[in-house]
């Protein structure tokens, strides 16, 4: 049999080791599989510098007592947690936290929902959205500084608010919204609403923007309503934007304390205080920088746990 008469499918193959294969491609040197790395280096290092090695810090501050203020200080370990967590002004201000962000949340989804929807609608026209729009997001041009002190102005009691709530006839005198321990969370946390919506309201109506009207006409083929549309095309869609944004801002508003500290410093009677503003006078007002340190630890911890429910939800899409 001459070699032309042998088929070349049934020729037998000899295997080759996998070290002796020879490919068009080299593997890559230790070097090169280091370049990305070596392209993340800066980050990595200003968020060990500027993130890392401060909470590090903190962490080691509230297992010892005397931090700062002595040169030694001695190791205390977990006292200083115990006595932040049985302090009755600790826990107001867990409190008082809870109900800030809470509220301040919902009030800012309802609001900012109720407005990107007046926004998004074809009722009105295009110039009467631009002024709308215009309105809707001057708070947002604010700095916290200058909320404060609008606020401050309005619910003083000779301020604008008593005097319009005295001309309906809805009060008798002036109220000192501010100072009385009964209405003051209530009207700092009004304050945050007013100066926080219009983030909830641009991003949602992006997102309502971006709902295929294909989606509203076979619905309303179907032979269903405003509100239907509504609960079954409106909401299914925004979900995704509304999970996150809620978890931001329940992160964002627990961390709040330049509004709070302006406007009351707290008070009156511990009735303003939140988490932020305790953490603070433990520092830097009665100098007990270790107890300082367990609360902002503590803190820390409260909102690890949103921040992992906002990357699982995050992940999830």
């Amino acid at each position: 049999m001459t070699s032309a008469n042998i088929d070349p499918a049934a020729a037998p193959t000899t295997a080759l080791p996998a070290g002796a294969m020879v490919s068009g491609r080299q593997r890559p040197g230790v070097g090169r599989r280091l370049v990305p790395y070596g392209y993340l280096s800066p980050t990595i290092l200003l968020l060990t510098v500027l993130m890392v090695v401060p909470i590090v810090m903190v962490i080691g501050y509230s297992f010892r007592d005397n931090v700062i203020v002595k040169k030694n200080p001695v190791f205390a370990g977990l006292v200083n947690y115990a006595k932040v967590l049985s302090d009755a002004d600790f826990l107001a201000a867990l409190g008082n936290t809870a109900v800030f962000i809470t509220v301040s949340t919902v009030a800012h989804l309802v609001l900012g929902l109720a407005f990107a929807m007046m926004l998004n609608t074809k009722l009105l026209s295009g110039v009467t959205k631009a002024v709308f729009r215009i309105v809707y997001i001057l708070p947002w041009l604010f700095t916290i500084a200058v909320i404060a002190v609008i606020w401050r102005l309005l619910l003083d009691p000779a301020g604008v608010v008593n005097y319009v709530l005295q001309t309906m006839g809805l009060l008798r005198e002036g109220v000192s919204w501010l100072g009385d321990p009964g209405t003051a969370l209530w009207a700092v946390t009004f304050a945050n609403i007013w100066s926080g919506y219009p983030f909830f309201m641009i991003s949602l109506l992006a997102a309502l923007q971006g709902i295929s009207a294909d989606l509203y006409e076979a619905a309303a083929v179907d032979g269903t309503n405003w509100f239907q549309r509504f609960v079954h095309v409106t909401l299914p869609q925004l979900r995704p934007v509304i999970i996150s944004m809620a978890v931001l801002d329940l992160i964002w508003t627990s961390q709040q304390f330049a509004l709070i500290w302006m406007m009351t410093g707290g008070g009156p009677l511990n009735a303003t205080e939140v988490l932020s503003t305790y953490t603070y006078k433990q520092a830097f007002s009665e100098y007990e920088f270790a107890t300082a340190s367990a609360a902002a630890v503590v803190v820390l911890l409260l909102t690890t746990v949103l921040a992992f429910f906002y990357v699982r939800q995050q992940r999830e899409q």
